[in-house]
C-alpha cells in the first residue's frame, strides 16, 4: 500500500469540516432553520393562534427537537467512542454515519410550505445532526495524531477556517441559484434553477439534497487520505470498553483541570449552539428579515468565522487555547446583551425612527462577531480537549467531550423554550444564554492551560 504523506492526511482530515459545515451554516442556522420556523408559524397562525404566539410555538418546536437530539448524543457518544477505541477503528464508523447523514439531509426536501411534514422533518433533521456529531467525535479524536504536538492548535483552527469557507461558498450557491425571496426570485433575481417551483418553496427545500451532495463529493479526500493507526495489539470486547468507560468517568473527578474544563465547555458550547440555532429565528421573527437576507447575514458570519478561526489557530499556537476561549466567550456575551436590547422599534430602550436601518446594520455587525468568536472558540476548544485526552483512548476522551457539549444540550433550548413561552417573545427567549456563558467563564478559572500535561502522543497515524 502506498504511503500517504502527512500533508495529505492533514488536508483529508480538514476536508471533513468543509464537507459538513453546510449542515450547520445552511441548514441549522441561516436557511432551513428559519424556513422551518416561518412555515410552522404560518401553520400555527392558520390554526387560530395570534402571530406572536404562533412564532413562539414554532420556535419551541425547533427547541424541543434540538433538546431531544442533544440528550441522545450526550448519552451515546461516550459509549460509541469507548467501543471504537477497543479496536482503534474509526473509519468504518465514519462510513456508517456518513450513510445515515446522507439519508437524513435528503429527507428535508419533504418540508412543504403547508407544514404537514413537520414531524418527518424534525425526525430527519435530528437523525442528520446525530450522525454529524458522531462523526465529529471520531474526527476530533484523530487530531492529536496528525502532526507535532505544538502544531495541533493551528491545525484545529485551520480545519474550522476551511469549514467556514465551505459554508460561505455553499450559502452563496443556495442564495444565488435556489432559495426564493418573497417575490419568488433568488437573490440576483433568477427563478430557482432546475425548474424548481418557487410557489412550493422547492428552491429553499432543495437545501437538504444540496447539503447531501456537497457532503458526498467533499468527503472523498477524507476517505482517500485518512487511515486508522496501525496498532495490532489493540483488542477488547464491548464489555471491556464499557467497563473502561465507567472507570474513565469515575476518574474524571480526580482530574481537577479536566473536570473543570468539561464543565466549562458544557455550558459555553451549549450557549454557542443556542446562538447558532436561534439566530436565524431572531432575524426572521424580530427583524422581519426574508430568508435571502438571513442568508446574506450568514455569509457575513461565515466569512468572519473563516478568517478568525484561522487567526485563532495562530493565537492558539502562540498563547495556548485557554486565552482564546476566554476572550471569545466575552465577545459572545456582549453580542447576546445587544440582541436582547434591540428590536425593530428601539435600541437599548431608545426609540428608533420608523424604517430605521440601525437594527439591520447592527445585526450584520453582530453576525460577524458571532461568526468570528464562534469559529475561534471551537478551534481552541478542540485543542484544549486534545491536551487533556489520554493518548491510549482518544475517541473515548472526545466521546466524553461530546457528552460535555450535549449533556446540557437540553438546557439552552429548554430554557429558551420556557422563556419564549412565558414571555411570548422570541427575542427575550434568548436571555438564558448570557447566564450560561458566565457560568462557563467561572469554571474556566480552574482549567490548567497545559491540560493534563499529557504529551505522549506517538505522532501521526499511518
Amino acid at each position: 500500500m502506498a504511503t500517504i504523506s502527512a500533508r495529505k492526511r492533514i488536508w483529508g482530515w480538514m476536508m471533513f469540516d468543509w464537507a459538513t459545515q453546510p449542515f450547520y451554516t445552511v441548514l441549522l442556522t441561516f436557511i432551513f432553520g428559519p424556513y422551518f420556523g416561518l412555515v410552522m408559524a404560518e401553520h400555527f397562525a392558520g390554526q387560530g393562534l395570534e402571530q406572536q404566539a404562533a412564532e413562539a410555538r414554532a420556535q419551541s418546536s425547533w427547541a424541543t427537537m434540538l433538546t431531544i437530539t442533544g440528550l441522545f448524543i450526550a448519552f451515546t457518544a461516550p459509549v460509541l467512542g469507548a467501543i471504537a477505541d477497543t479496536r482503534d477503528r474509526r473509519i468504518p464508523w465514519m462510513v456508517l454515519f456518513s450513510l445515515v447523514y446522507i439519508a437524513g439531509t435528503y429527507t428535508l426536501w419533504h418540508m412543504v410550505p403547508d407544514g404537514s411534514a413537520m414531524m418527518l422533518t424534525l425526525i430527519a433533521f435530528g437523525i442528520a445532526m446525530v450522525s454529524a456529531e458522531y462523526m465529529l467525535v471520531f474526527i476530533n479524536s484523530m487530531l492529536p495524531t496528525l502532526s507535532k504536538w505544538e502544531d495541533i492548535g493551528e491545525h484545529s483552527g485551520n480545519g474550522f477556517a476551511l469549514g467556514y469557507a465551505g459554508g460561505v461558498l455553499a450559502l452563496l450557491l443556495v442564495l444565488v441559484l435556489f432559495a426564493e425571496q418573497g417575490n419568488g426570485k433568488t437573490l440576483i433575481g433568477l427563478d430557482p434553477v432546475l425548474g424548481l417551483d418557487a410557489a412550493a418553496r422547492e428552491g429553499t427545500r432543495a437545501v437538504g439534497p444540496i447539503t447531501m451532495v456537497w457532503f458526498v463529493i467533499f468527503m472523498i479526500p477524507f476517505f482517500l487520505w485518512v487511515r486508522d493507526p496501525v496498532r495490532p495489539n489493540i483488542t477488547g470486547s464491548v464489555g471491556d470498553a464499557l467497563r473502561q468507560l465507567g472507570r474513565s468517568i469515575a476518574g474524571v473527578t480526580k482530574k481537577p483541570s479536566l473536570f473543570a474544563y468539561l464543565g466549562s465547555s458544557m455550558f459555553y458550547r451549549d450557549a454557542l449552539n443556542a446562538i447558532y440555532g436561534f439566530g436565524g429565528f431572531y432575524a426572521g421573527f424580530v427583524l422581519q428579515w426574508e430568508i435571502t437576507l438571513i442568508g446574506i447575514f450568514g455569509i457575513v458570519g461565515a466569512v468572519s468565522a473563516a478568517l478568525f478561526s484561522w487567526l485563532g489557530g495562530k493565537m492558539d499556537r502562540r498563547f495556548g487555547p485557554k486565552p482564546v476561549i476566554v476572550v471569545n466567550a466575552w465577545i459572545l456575551i456582549v453580542v447576546c446583551i445587544v440582541i436582547l436590547n434591540m428590536t425593530r422599534e428601539s435600541f437599548f430602550g431608545i426609540a428608533l425612527a420608523e424604517g430605521s436601518g440601525l437594527p439591520d446594520a447592527m445585526m450584520f455587525i453582530l453576525g460577524a462577531a458571532i461568526g468570528g468568536a464562534g469559529g475561534s472558540i471551537q478551534g481552541a476548544s478542540r485543542t484544549m480537549m486534545a491536551r487533556h485526552a489520554d493518548p491510549e483512548r482518544p475517541t473515548e476522551a472526545f466521546g466524553l467531550y461530546a457528552f460535555s457539549g450535549k449533556a446540557t444540550a437540553f438546557l439552552a433550548p429548554a430554557l429558551i423554550a420556557a422563556f419564549t413561552t412565558i414571555t411570548q417573545n422570541a427575542r427575550l427567549g434568548l436571555a438564558p444564554v448570557v447566564v450560561l456563558f458566565i457560568i462557563a467563564l467561572v469554571l474556566l478559572r480552574w482549567v490548567d492551560p497545559e491540560g493534563s500535561g499529557n504529551r505522549r502522543w506517538s505522532g501521526h497515524s499511518g
